[in-house]
């Protein structure tokens, strides 16, 4: 007798095959996934650590042990718990030396120096908490240059009750230049929708970038309008991309954690890419 795992596996094989037919019609071949199914850590094959305190003034502290595979899902937990902050320098005005103390815990994984791509079908099957100061995020950075220079994509990124579609590239006096549409959150059934898991995809071609969830088109973008404004010939969008996979907290954009229960979850059921 098949085991209630066994058969949810076999769905999920039927599902993909499904999917894998649908786009080769389109001309689309799968060329990298990760389907999360062994127990334990991310498969080292495909994916490093951010580590620390990284960016926009964030709470949370980028440490590996907060991303781990279970059930057939990527989990990135974020935790409120305090231990001394290893970089605290008294008096500085440095964001990250600044507090004594970590209060906040979580993960970003990425695979840079592993798998990277030039155009395609990046897809993600994912479920997000959508309560307060929470910043869950799937995306996408260019190999080469300084940011904005490099490029930009949020494939899915969430803060403040709504759902962000954002491609950056570098503006004039090298700020970035953002192309962006929102969802709000509470239009697609607020936390109902929150406990369901959605699909979040990107097209990336020669002529253009479109972002979707759920096959509902957030924002399409022509790569000619996304040159560096920066007197170079270099195009962020036509080089390799890697992927990021954060559950980032507060910070310039996040919002108030203060009524916000932990331990709290991004899950993912798969990640996948295809080219043409």
């Amino acid at each position: 007798m098949l085991s209630f795992a066994m058969i949810m596996q076999s769905c999920a094989v039927k599902k993909m095959h499904n999917i894998a037919n649908q786009y080769a019609s389109e001309g689309y071949k799968l060329v990298w996934n990760d389907e999360f199914e062994k127990d334990g850590p991310p498969d080292p094959a495909n994916w490093t650590y951010e580590n620390g305190f990284v960016r926009n003034e964030e709470l949370q502290w980028y440490q590996a042990e907060n991303a781990f595979c279970k059930n057939g899902k990527l989990i990135i937990e974020a935790r409120k718990e305090q231990k001394p902050n290893p970089l605290y320098v008294a008096g500085s005005k440095d964001w990250r030396k600044k507090p004594q103390n970590i209060e906040y815990t979580s993960a970003c994984i990425i695979t840079k120096d592993l798998q990277s791509w030039q155009y395609g079908r990046f897809e993600m099957s994912a479920k997000i908490d959508i309560s307060a100061g929470l910043w869950p995020a799937f995306w996408t950075l260019g190999l080469k240059g300084h940011w904005p220079a490099n490029g930009e994509i949020d494939i899915m990124e969430y803060y403040r009750g709504k759902l962000l579609a954002n491609i950056a590239s570098m503006g004039k006096n090298g700020k970035p230049k953002w192309f962006s549409n929102t969802q709000s959150t509470d239009s697609l059934g607020g936390k109902k929708w929150a406990s369901q898991f959605h699909t979040w995809r990107m097209d990336w071609d020669e002529e253009a970038i479109s972002l979707f969830v759920d096959n509902v088109l957030l924002n399409k973008t022509l790569l000619s309008e996304l040159e560096n404004e920066n007197g170079t010939t270099f195009h962020p969008f036509r080089q390799k991309h890697y992927i990021l996979f954060d559950l980032a907290l507060g910070g310039m954009n996040g919002g108030d954690l203060k009524d916000t229960r932990f331990p709290n979850r991004m899950e993912v059921e798969y990640v996948r890419v295809y080219q043409k």
